[in-house]
């Protein structure tokens, strides 16, 4: 004897009239997914046109060359020089290691540069005060250089 014989007539009415509901259910939901297409549900397309790509590359280019030109203005400024005289530290090899320092260090230098000089030029900084700022950045270009 089954078990299907143990239960009662109604219940097993039940028992297939929730298995079809189940069963027409997730049909109708697989034929709704495969028939819409993701963009019509609300899902935006991720793709970066290579336009795009060249433009934001140009970018960062020339946000990389301002930093590298703003920075080694700061060091090759008159104050600067003397500064590297007095340190006995050579100007063109600190010059050259401007260069090889990452995006993200450039950007930082380029903006202690220039804030020493708007205080400089505000008179918030003496001589002193902006060689020693000027000393801080080529030890950090140098340790930075031979860390890597």
């Amino acid at each position: 004897m089954s078990i299907e014989a143990h239960i009662p007539l109604g219940a097993r009415f039940m028992y297939v009239g929730r298995a079809e509901w189940i069963r027409s259910f997730l049909t109708f939901t697989l034929v709704v997914v495969c028939l819409f297409p993701p963009a019509l549900l609300g899902e935006t397309v991720h793709v970066v046109s290579s336009a795009e790509l060249q433009l934001e590359a140009a970018r960062a280019s020339q946000d990389r060359e301002q930093n590298i030109a703003k920075v080694r203005k700061f060091i090759s400024g008159p104050a600067g020089s003397e500064t590297l005289a007095k340190a006995h530290i050579d100007g063109k090899q600190v010059q050259s290691a401007v260069a090889e320092l990452n995006d993200q260090e450039l950007a930082q230098l380029a903006a202690r540069a220039d804030q020493a000089q708007r205080d400089f030029a505000a008179g918030n900084l003496s001589t002193r005060d902006i060689a020693l700022i000027i000393l801080g950045v080529v030890l950090i270009i140098l340790l930075v250089i031979v860390v890597r």
